[in-house]
């Protein structure tokens, strides 16, 4: 898989924009990343994924699949090599992009009114 290739996966899901994150390429959905190319020049695309998620793609393809400690939000960062399978790279990019979706709404139930701002007057 290439960059263009994920670049093209991630693009194709509901809701989602490239935006420049430290002058490298990322993905967002409700203006929460959940996927980037931070290490394309070294063949690898970043996503955010649960340390279970992470722990199921390392299980079914250990050689497409590397976990990268890194705790940010308290989840780690797991990246599949530029020559992965499509397949595989499309259910990882869709499962981080799902997983942010079910988190950005759960915080947005949380917040009086449904996440809308409160107007004091």
């Amino acid at each position: 898989m290439t960059a263009a290739g994920f670049r093209r996966i991630a693009l194709s899901l509901e809701g989602v924009e490239e935006y420049s994150h430290a002058g490298l390429p990322a993905f967002s959905c409700r203006s929460r990343k959940f996927a980037s190319l931070a290490s394309q020049a070294e063949g690898y695309g970043n996503l955010m994924l649960t340390l279970e998620q992470q722990a199921a793609f390392l299980e079914e393809a250990p050689e497409i699949f590397l976990p990268i400690p890194g705790g940010w939000e308290r989840w780690d960062h797991a990246y599949s090599p530029g020559g992965g399978e499509r397949g595989l790279l499309t259910g990882a990019l869709r499962t981080a992009w799902k997983l942010r979706m079910i988190r950005t709404q759960r915080q947005a139930e949380k917040k009086p009114y449904g996440g809308a701002q409160r107007n004091n007057r």
